[in-house]
């Protein structure tokens, strides 16, 4: 029988590589800036801070919830405010948004409002706000920014525009198998 040593061997180069990259990140976490892994994507972001694309693909989430989309087509949907926030006012008007929904969650919950743990609770915040400017231009956007996805449209079993194919007469117009037939 032959003796297996389990212990992990950690060469000279991967244990300094680690500490090297241990200073930094103690350091960004003593300064309160915590971003999960789930939204380190949102170090990308130029105009806008980390967190703010983080609650406002949270937001999109809470607002046209699908259970079945992965996070990636929020991201992608929340992705142009980033861009739009290059203009002064449409960052004031953002941040402030994103101010007032954290505001609300910790005078209601205790946290900020990524950091409210349940779907029902963060529908109550988004209530409080939707008279809000910040509100309507966020839910307008994302009407069209998530559903005029290609990647999203297979989703929901949309196949797309039927004129180039010679339009739905011909493809799919008498398709319906969810009613009886008469």
């Amino acid at each position: 029988m032959r003796d297996v040593d389990r212990r992990t061997r950690v060469s000279r180069r991967v244990f300094l590589r680690g500490a090297a990259t241990a200073a930094p990140a103690a350091a960004v976490a003593a300064a309160g800036v915590t971003i999960t892994r789930e939204a380190a994507w949102a170090q990308n972001a130029k105009n806008l801070v980390p967190h703010t694309m983080a609650t406002l693909v949270k937001a999109a989430r809470d607002i046209f919830p699908h259970d079945h989309l992965a996070d990636t087509y929020y991201v992608t949907a929340v992705s142009g405010w980033d861009a739009a926030a290059a203009k002064d006012e449409t960052r004031a008007m953002i941040e402030g948004g994103v101010a007032r929904l954290d505001e609300d969650a910790k005078d209601r919950f205790g946290v900020a409002y990524i950091d409210v743990p349940w779907e029902e609770q963060r529908l109550v915040v988004l209530r409080a706000a939707e008279n809000t400017a910040f509100f309507k231009q966020l839910r307008g956007g994302l009407v069209v920014s998530l559903y005029n996805q290609k990647a999203v449209w297979a989703k929901f079993g949309y196949e797309g525009s039927s004129a180039d194919k010679g339009g739905y007469i011909h493809r799919g117009f008498n398709d319906i198998d969810w009613l009886p037939e008469v």
